[in-house]
């Protein structure tokens, strides 16, 4: 069969990128009617290197922070001309040009209540700039801004509840999905697009480069995130939770000990204790334990 491809190979993301991998199955699942603002980013520089681009739909590139203002200009815009039916619009950003620096015209679209899908790519940290921390990365997590040391370790703030604060904005749709489960997050996609009204989805996208882990284990910390509780998935419609994926909760020093950005935690188990109870406290809050 012949299709047209809507994220070519060839680029030039790290080997094992799951941001690549997550925004592959993004695009495939919007299909060809669709027009993307993409904000300054790893996505941005590794797909679209002049005179070379992966993207087989309309792809804006935005500044670090608006996105979002974009896509809801694009939205206006065909609304105007008549030819907003049946397109697809799409803000996306990695987690730092959502939770930080972008999160102002992010809640901007939320509030007008734009015809928008805003997608979130979690890496958890400002990758491309040189593994900063964000207010996505997570808890005692290694970081260039928050190096593990005598004094420190890691991390010492929690992530931003963006999800949480997505829906405080009374948004038609919220979601978190992982690329280790691929079918759930274009089942994701596909509802969020049949939507109408801004919606949200942050997608766990692990990188290689930042958490320090070997390219070929991307998709198992995926799942372990998810499978320990660090990473619930779930989704909401208008404001009522609609789905959560059921676990049997592994330890969570199995989802650090694959990663170098966690390798000074392994063998202390106070740190370990304040991150089993992270995961813990969010299998209880959304009801994640499989009924045995």
């Amino acid at each position: 069969m012949q299709r047209k491809v809507l994220f070519a190979p060839g680029h030039t993301a790290c080997a094992g990128c799951g941001q690549a991998i997550a925004a592959r199955l993004v695009i495939e699942t919007a299909g060809s009617n669709t027009i993307v603002a993409n904000n300054t980013g790893c996505l941005e520089v590794f797909s679209s290197r002049y005179p070379e681009s992966s993207w087989g739909v309309p792809w804006i590139h935005s500044l670090f922070e608006n996105a979002a203002a974009v896509a809801s200009g694009i939205e206006l815009a065909l609304k105007y001309l008549g030819k907003k039916e049946n397109i697809n619009i799409i803000a996306q950003a990695g987690d730092g040009g959502t939770a930080d620096i972008g999160f102002q015209a992010l809640s901007g679209m939320f509030e007008r209540g734009h015809d928008c899908l805003a997608i979130c790519y979690d890496n958890e940290a400002y990758m491309n700039t040189g593994v900063q921390r964000s207010g996505l990365t997570p808890f005692g997590s290694e970081t260039t801004t928050t190096p593990a040391g005598r004094f420190s370790f890691g991390n010492p703030t929690y992530k931003k509840p963006i999800p949480e604060i997505a829906l405080a904005h009374g948004i038609v749709y919220v979601a978190t999905a992982s690329i280790g489960f691929p079918q759930d997050l274009q089942r994701k996609v596909k509802k969020a697009l049949s939507l109408k009204g801004p919606k949200y989805i942050q997608i766990h996208v692990p990188c290689p480069l930042g958490w320090r882990h070997e390219p070929s284990l991307t998709y198992r910390i995926a799942k372990l995130a998810v499978e320990t509780g660090l990473y619930p998935l779930f989704e909401y419609e208008n404001g009522t939770l609609t789905s959560v994926r059921k676990i049997t909760p592994k330890p969570v020093e199995e989802y650090l000990k694959l990663q170098g950005r966690f390798k000074h935690i392994i063998g202390n188990l106070e740190e370990i204790k304040k991150i089993q109870l992270i995961a813990d406290n969010n299998i209880k809050r959304y009801n994640l334990l499989a009924e045995s």
